[in-house]
């Protein structure tokens, strides 16, 4: 028996999901499946259709994808490099009439772990839309859900600005877990209930830097963008771009600000433990202090040599310890003092 290809989600060609839709550029038109007969069939026929775009949703981890998509499809050489790139932030860039973009997004069951972050990258033009992931991301799925429930789509850039701000939602509810999550310490830590160590708060800290790092479009891509649009691009698509873009800006706005306050949190915790650290080296050098005049007698009366003061007095015993104890409050009182004057 022959065992049955790996496809990993997919078809043979690497296709994930497929939709066909007849938009006209204002009202917007819902998605109808097709597979990948039906695409390459629409791809041949497609100036018949000048009305009509294409959604196809390709999974890397098939390697018959990247074969499929250089056989069907002339896709600009920048969108084929950028599949062998290693991690950079997030970019939308014009090539060949093109639009190229690298989306970063989360993935579909992230955990706050700084490896649940994967790329998805995208080849837009007026009437193919060709989308590619090694990994099931939170954002992708939004946007396949949305279009199955008959979503109306009025263009192929639209899929693209959809695509952007569920991504931004996906990033906006990590922030309100993460910012919950602070709130949560920062109760703990004024109700002197502290059990979260900084480390932890480090890590979550090394998570939003990075989604942060990864997420945030490049301003300067996306402005020369929004300045010198593709011909075929409408005013309404470029305008809701750029509204896209301005919802990112605000997430990473108040990404920003809950690092700022897990970093005061962080200084906080530091200044606890320094306080609590200098009380017990006070407390350990208190006792030492008051040890000390009862060891240094006691070491003294201990040699085994003549010449021992009070050795045959009836109240020698009673002598030393008011010596060893007058001298013994001195020096706690003396360091009592000193601590006072440093508060």
């Amino acid at each position: 028996m022959q065992a049955a290809p790996l496809t990993y989600g997919s078809d043979q060609s690497g296709l994930v999901c497929g939709y066909l839709f007849g938009g006209d550029g204002q009202s917007g038109s819902q998605g109808i499946p097709i597979e990948s007969p039906q695409a390459l069939q629409w791809l041949r026929e497609r100036e018949q259709h000048p009305q009509q775009f294409i959604w196809l949703h390709f999974n890397l981890a098939n390697t018959a994808s990247e074969k499929w998509l250089h056989e069907h499809l002339q896709l600009p050489e920048e969108f084929h490099d950028s599949l062998h790139e290693g991690p950079r932030s997030t970019r939308i860039e014009l090539a060949d009439n093109t639009l190229v973009a690298v989306v970063n997004d989360v993935l579909h069951d992230f955990s706050f772990e700084p490896s649940d972050i994967s790329t998805l990258w995208l080849s837009v033009d007026r009437q193919i839309v060709i989308s590619a992931r090694r990994k099931p991301l939170k954002a992708i799925d939004g946007l396949r859900n949305a279009v199955r429930n008959g979503e109306p789509i009025r263009s192929s850039v639209e899929l693209l600005i959809h695509l952007l701000r569920d991504q931004a939602d996906a990033l906006q509810k990590i922030v309100r877990d993460a910012m919950q999550t602070v709130d949560d310490i920062e109760d703990n830590l004024l109700a002197g209930k502290l059990t979260t160590k900084r480390a932890s708060l480090g890590a979550l800290r090394r998570v939003l830097v990075r989604l942060q790092r990864l997420l945030a479009p490049e301003p300067a891509a996306l402005f020369r963008l929004l300045q010198r649009p593709p011909a075929w691009m409408v005013e309404l698509d470029a305008q809701e771009l750029s509204q896209s873009t301005e919802e990112f800006s605000m997430v990473l706005a108040d990404m920003a600000s809950l690092q700022e306050r897990i970093k005061l949190i962080q200084e906080e915790i530091a200044a606890l433990v320094n306080e609590g650290n200098n009380h017990s080296l006070f407390v350990l050098t208190i006792v030492t202090v008051l040890a000390l005049p009862i060891n240094i007698i006691a070491g003294l009366m201990g040699m085994n040599v003549g010449g021992i003061p009070l050795a045959d007095a009836p109240h020698g015993f009673l002598v030393v310890v008011v010596i060893v104890a007058s001298v013994t409050a001195l020096a706690g009182w003396l360091a009592f003092r000193r601590q006072r004057d440093l508060r």
